[in-house]
C-alpha cells in the first residue's frame, strides 16, 4: 500500500530538501562567511539561512557567523576559517574580526543580493574560482 501524502507535507518536505544535484565542470567549494545587516536582526539572519540553502543545494559546504545586536553567534573556527576556498561577507556594516580573513580570497556583497539571489551569488562565485 503507497501512504498518502498531503500537499502540506510534500511542500514541507521539500523546503528542507537540499536535493544535490550535479552539475557539469562543477565546483565544490567550502565557504567560510559572515552575514551582518544594519539592523542586526531580520536580514542576518534571513541572508544566513538563504546562504545556507543555496550552497548546500549547489554541494558547497558552508559555515555562516552571524554578527548582529544579540553578538556574534556560531563563531567561525579557525580551522573552517584556514580550510575555506573563500570568505563571504554579506554584510552591511563593519563588522569585528576581518583580521582572521587575511591572506584568504574575500567576496564583500550586501544582505540583499545573499537574500534575493543566493544561488546565483553561488554560481557567480564558482566562476570566479574557476578563472583561478
Amino acid at each position: 500500500m503507497i501512504p498518502s501524502f498531503s500537499r502540506k507535507k510534500a511542500l514541507a518536505d521539500s523546503w528542507y530538501d537540499t536535493g544535490v544535484k550535479k552539475r557539469k565542470d562543477e565546483i565544490l567549494m567550502k565557504i567560510a562567511a559572515v552575514a551582518a545587516c544594519t539592523s542586526g536582526i531580520a536580514h542576518t539572519y534571513i541572508a544566513k539561512e538563504k546562504l545556507i540553502r543555496a550552497a548546500e543545494s549547489m554541494g558547497h559546504t558552508i559555515h555562516v557567523e552571524t554578527q548582529g545586536t544579540i553578538g556574534t553567534e556560531d563563531e567561525l573556527t579557525t580551522e573552517q576559517i584556514r580550510e575555506a576556498d573563500i570568505i563571504l561577507l554579506a554584510i552591511d556594516i563593519a563588522i569585528t574580526g576581518t583580521d582572521r580573513f587575511e591572506g584568504k580570497k574575500v567576496v564583500k556583497v550586501p544582505t540583499n543580493i545573499a537574500v534575493k539571489a543566493p544561488k546565483q551569488l553561488m554560481m557567480k562565485i564558482e566562476s570566479e574560482l574557476k578563472k583561478g
